[in-house]
């Protein structure tokens, strides 16, 4: 039923009404990438997700089916991930708590999110959930290996080894097999430090609304296990939920490294004692209205969210709906121009729409220059470029958003403010959409 339950919640607007944010659009394009470029990208950036693109890479060999594709290994993912908590709950605290705890993962927002999204969480999440459970089973080196795979999915998932190490510590298995995980991640984590800054450059350290987050998170957590009839589920949900967040938002304080979708996987243990919890409730003896009203005020809002995660506008932005904008406000031989150059991540998994325009700032392509996005003209070049184009569409990030300091976008904005008129400006999802034309040609 827990596994049930995430797959008909994964399969449910699955398309999200064909939104597709940047991140997704970052999977989408490397991995159709040659196999080859593939590995030369990993070796510039992004070889935290290098096992997760291989993958979604033989997807679409095996079935290129656009946004289907790239959700369905999540989606399926986060049903093993279900049926994971379940069996922890199962072997912890018996088959009723294993149905609710089940249940509970499957239909938290977060996982329904990332039930829903073309990148690693929901396949780390798994991951770390049937690690626990051959812990438990004391299976050490099954244990080590899909501990490893989930690390090598994305490396945060070793923060999962000192939520173990509470439960764990005094196995002698544990420690041979926390150590070998640790020894075989360290490849990757000597090539991703060199990658760090250009990987992670752009977060700032937790805010105060993540540290509410945390506090809420913990709160919910240490009220569920107060009392708590099973010690030994709580031995181990109670790590899970709060070591993995807690530890890398401490560690970015120094290295600002955290967001909340790197240790998706701690939701599972807030859900297992949630399961064992609930469970724990005779309902049958449960009198009155009111319990029942104040659940059903709990589900309405939830099914609300739950309907929200389903539509574009959940996302950051919509790079489906950008290119959408661009093909209905440009013209054959415009010159394209983005502000930040990172943004041309929006049009990159739109080779339709991208490939009608002239990229003025680009020098060389992504797969040229083994990067996400390819790299741009030195600066004077880049104004000559711009300069010689009669009719420009920029894409820059919404209005609110700081602007970027650095030369070349600074070189880009003096251009067009100097040369240009600005025609009309279109805002869409997490952006805007302009049109600058050379002075005295804007059309009424």
């Amino acid at each position: 039923m827990p596994a049930l339950t995430a797959l008909l919640l994964g399969l449910w607007c699955l398309e999200r009404g064909g939104g597709l944010w940047r991140d997704e659009s970052v999977t989408w394009q490397v991995a159709h990438r040659p196999l080859g470029g593939l590995w030369e990208l990993l070796g510039q950036v992004d070889a935290v997700h290098g096992l997760y693109y291989l993958l979604i890479h033989g997807v679409f060999l095996a079935w290129d089916g656009g946004l289907w594709a790239l959700r369905l290994p999540s989606v399926a993912a986060t049903a093993l991930a279900a049926a994971g908590v379940a069996a922890l709950a199962r072997r912890l605290a018996g088959e009723r708590a294993a149905l609710i705890a089940g249940v509970v993962y499957a239909v938290l927002p977060p996982v329904q999110m990332y039930a829903q999204e073309g990148r690693s969480y929901a396949l780390v999440a798994a991951a770390v959930v049937w690690a626990t459970y051959l812990m438990l089973c004391r299976r050490w080196a099954a244990y080590a290996a899909v501990l490893l795979i989930g690390c090598w999915l994305h490396e945060f998932a070793v923060l999962a080894l000192p939520a173990h190490a509470v439960t764990a510590w005094r196995s002698r298995g544990w420690r041979l097999a926390a150590g070998a995980v640790a020894v075989l991640l360290l490849p990757l984590a000597l090539v991703s430090a060199r990658q760090a800054e250009q990987q992670l450059g752009w977060l700032g350290r937790p805010t105060w609304q993540d540290w509410t987050a945390y506090g809420v998170l913990a709160g919910a957590v240490l009220l569920l296990a107060r009392g708590a009839a099973e010690r030994d589920l709580v031995r181990v949900a109670v790590p899970l939920a709060l070591l993995p967040p807690g530890v890398l938002m401490a560690v970015s304080l120094v290295h600002p490294w955290y967001v909340d979708r790197y240790v998706l996987y701690s939701l599972a243990g807030l859900a297992l004692l949630a399961g064992a919890r609930l469970a724990a409730v005779r309902w049958g003896a449960v009198r009155g209205r009111w319990p029942w009203a104040a659940a059903a005020a709990l589900l309405v809002p939830c099914a609300l969210w739950s309907a929200w995660l389903r539509t574009p506008e959940s996302r950051k932005d919509d790079a489906r709906a950008v290119a959408a904008a661009v093909r209905e406000a440009a013209r054959p031989g415009d010159a394209v121009v983005f502000l930040p150059s990172r943004r041309r991540e929006w049009l990159l998994s739109s080779p339709e729409t991208y490939g009608g325009l002239r990229d003025v700032a680009l020098d060389r392509t992504p797969a040229a220059s083994r990067s996400l996005q390819g790299t741009e003209l030195p600066s004077v070049e880049l104004r000559e470029a711009l300069i010689a184009s009669p009719r420009v569409i920029v894409l820059l990030d919404p209005a609110e958003e700081p602007v970027d300091p650095y030369p070349r976008e600074a070189v880009k904005r003096q251009t067009l403010a100097a040369w240009f008129d600005l025609c009309s400006v279109t805002a869409v999802r997490g952006a805007r959409v302009a049109v600058y034309a050379a002075p005295g040609t804007c059309e009424p």
